[in-house]
């Protein structure tokens, strides 16, 4: 039988726990909508047929377009070709405008971290989905989680609190980076990542 100051610090400990990883969370982070829904699968699949690389390209000298100009959305859009709201609302109010769409970015590194995209799709040869998941194939955009102290996406840091059983995408994180190349033999020294 537990000895009850036991039995109270392990209550406390269990307690502190799902405060820390499920409570504090909600009132750490912030959420906010995406300007517009955005279907990967219908881009990417059989009735759009385009790549990751079609609107998220490496350009030859090696920098990476991140999120695509409007002008990649108006080559396609530039009038309505679909019956959605979203597309009405991409038209109507982004590119009948000219006026970029100010996506949230998921994926945003810190100032202080420089990552290159073309050393690791181009040179190493990973998939998109290694780092991303099945983002390219979401029917929708899920909601921007801010962290309110740091202003960093929650993607950085992962779903979870714990991190526990989480899948290899889901997070960004020094320690994440560091196992990735660990797991490939890939030197882990600081200028690497840090200019």
């Amino acid at each position: 039988m537990l000895k009850p100051g036991l039995l109270r610090f392990l209550a406390g400990l269990f307690f502190s726990l799902v405060i820390g990883w499920y409570v504090f969370p909600y009132a750490l982070y912030e959420k906010f909508e995406q300007p517009i829904q955005f279907s990967h699968k219908v881009h990417t699949g059989e009735t759009g047929g385009l790549s990751c690389t079609d609107c998220h390209e490496i350009k030859s000298d090696g920098r990476f377009s991140g999120i695509p100009a409007l002008e990649k959305c108006a080559s396609c859009h530039s009038s309505a070709i679909g019956t959605s709201s979203q597309e009405k609302i991409l038209v109507d109010e982004y590119v009948s405008k000219n006026r970029e769409i100010p996506w949230l970015i998921y994926a945003k590194q810190p100032q202080n971290v420089y990552f290159s995209h073309a050393s690791h799709v181009k040179l190493a040869a990973l998939e998109c989905t290694e780092c991303h998941g099945s983002h390219g194939s979401s029917d929708s955009l899920r909601p921007f989680q801010r962290n309110r102290i740091s202003g960093y996406s929650r993607d950085i840091w992962g779903s979870t609190m714990s991190r526990i059983n989480r899948a290899s995408w889901d997070g960004a994180k020094m320690d994440d980076c560091e196992n990735c190349h660990d797991r490939r033999h890939v030197a882990n020294t600081c200028l690497k990542c840090h200019k």
